[in-house]
């Protein structure tokens, strides 16, 4: 177990905000809005119920995954001391792995029952994404090959951040007549979820290091650093000229691009270590803005 004397332990709600990693938690809420503006810009009368419980049950998932994760590396010996990333609650020794074993069931149970509210909503569509949400999040630090241990987390948090998350708030409000009617959910969902998977890019870049020692295969592993920044590049840059297979206003978006040519070229001179946490956080601050943006001209447009 690792020990950091130089930091001080927090305590109550701010070590569990800690644990929660709340700097990123806007990767939840950026898909929920986004499928909810999709579904006003159809014309659709939106319900705030099936809205606030996606919410709910999205970021439950996600602080659940997080926690989960914490403790699971804990547990493995990942957290190494050379780590540079924020402190990881379990491994400081700051929560009991007992206790931290119990937070993360209560997530995910409360999430479950969230999803059964929904399910009651929105049908058996929504239970089977629901279910398989929930093993995503469990399945990301558990099992015989957990995701974040190989090369597919940014394929996962693109399906279940974007196209998932946008697909399901859409389905909600009313199921999908037609096929034809998935070509905006792909495009939106897609759109919202790179930037998502562009966050853990550069979290996976800033650990390569320690992460190679812990014995993982991170994307950002495989590729080596010029990789990971061209693949970052790609995740923030596409969305944009996918948001000409929505309805016009969508194309408001736009007004997020400036600052994601910032982080691309700061990314392109950033060493991996800790200089990567403000830019984490300014890659999640731009996939809100961008779905913050493309929804407001969805909806008023």
């Amino acid at each position: 177990m690792t020990t950091a004397p130089a930091l001080a332990r927090p305590v109550g709600w701010r070590l569990w905000s800690l644990a929660a990693r709340p700097r990123t938690l806007s990767l939840s809420l950026a898909p929920v809005l986004a499928g909810t503006a999709l579904a006003a810009a159809q014309g659709l009368a939106v319900r705030p119920l099936p809205v606030l419980l996606a919410l709910a049950g999205a970021m439950l998932i996600q602080i659940g995954t997080n926690l989960h994760n914490d403790l699971a590396d804990a547990l493995k010996g990942a957290d190494r001391a050379e780590r540079t990333g924020p402190p990881r609650v379990t491994a400081l020794g700051w929560v009991p792995a007992g206790r931290m074993r119990r937070a993360v069931l209560l997530c995910f149970g409360a999430a479950a029952l969230v999803g059964c509210a929904l399910a009651s909503l929105g049908g058996w569509p929504i239970l089977v994404l629901g279910a398989a949400s929930l093993l995503a999040g469990w399945g990301y630090s558990a099992g015989p090959h957990p995701i974040s241990y190989g090369p597919f987390g940014e394929v996962f948090v693109i399906a279940f951040f974007g196209v998932a998350a946008v697909g399901g708030t859409l389905w909600l409000q009313a199921p999908f007549p037609t096929p034809a009617a998935l070509v905006p959910v792909l495009a939106l969902g897609t759109a919202i979820g790179m930037p998502a998977a562009a966050v853990l890019m550069v979290n996976n870049y800033r650990d390569a290091a320690p992460d190679r020692a812990a014995g993982r295969g991170t994307l950002a592993i495989r590729l080596g650093p010029a990789g990971s920044r061209r693949v970052y590049a790609v995740l923030l840059l596409l969305p944009f000229p996918l948001l000409l297979l929505l309805p016009a206003g969508a194309l408001s978006g736009l007004a997020a691009l400036p600052v994601a040519l910032r982080c691309v070229r700061t990314f392109s001179r950033q060493p991996p270590g800790p200089g990567c946490n403000d830019l984490l956080a300014a890659t999640a601050r731009c996939q809100l803005l961008l779905a913050v943006a493309a929804s407001l001209g969805l909806v008023l447009v």
